[in-house]
């Protein structure tokens, strides 16, 4: 293994481009796999801010200034009288 470890440092110390571009296309694909998986985890799995989830609810208004608003069932009732 150690045998291995050596000669793929070797090759790439003969290659420095590639060494680069190997190195720069791991990173970004580390990167990029983070950020999709925290906003994911933000999106997803974490429960929202609020003390009872169940109540909120999302109104849609066609042709209005706000097309999309989220609010509490109490204020959903307000908007209904």
């Amino acid at each position: 293994m150690l045998n291995d470890i050596r000669y793929a440092l070797r090759m790439l110390r003969q290659n420095p481009g590639f060494a680069a571009t190997a190195i720069v296309s791991i990173a970004l694909a580390i990167g990029s796999n983070t950020a999709i998986f925290s906003l994911a985890d933000v999106l997803v799995f974490k429960p929202l801010p609020v003390r009872k989830a169940s109540n909120v609810v999302s109104v849609r208004a066609n042709g209005t200034q706000f097309s999309n608003v989220c609010v509490s069932r109490r204020w959903y009732g307000h908007l209904l009288s």
